[in-house]
């Protein structure tokens, strides 16, 4: 997905259309996760692009594309470029740290 959004609607609040926008972007997440995976894979990973417009949007983690939409709505935008890919990928596991060791009583 990649959309620009006008941050200013006539008869509308800002603030709603800043929800509406999150909003819209929460679905197409959704929508995006549903989708069957190639076998050889196990989770889609989301590459996300905020700003005022495309040649200044910056590449963010999918959970701070909300705060990013606000951070250029009260910035006072007239609008908003967001960009968000879906691929498949596969999980990393984290490398355990600490070895759990059982206790004598």
């Amino acid at each position: 997905m990649k959309k620009t959004f006008p941050l200013h609607v006539p008869g509308k609040e800002d603030s709603k259309v800043v929800e509406a926008i999150k909003l819209q972007l929460t679905k197409y997440v959704k929508r995006e996760r549903r989708k069957t995976l190639p076998p050889e894979f196990d989770v889609w990973d989301f590459a996300c692009k905020v700003g005022s417009d495309s040649g200044t949007a910056t590449e963010i983690p999918l959970p701070e594309v909300p705060q990013a939409v606000e951070s250029v709505a009260k910035a006072g935008g007239a609008e908003v470029y967001v960009e968000i890919m879906a691929s498949a990928g596969n999980r990393v596991k984290k490398p355990s740290s600490a070895q759990y060791q059982r206790r004598e009583l």
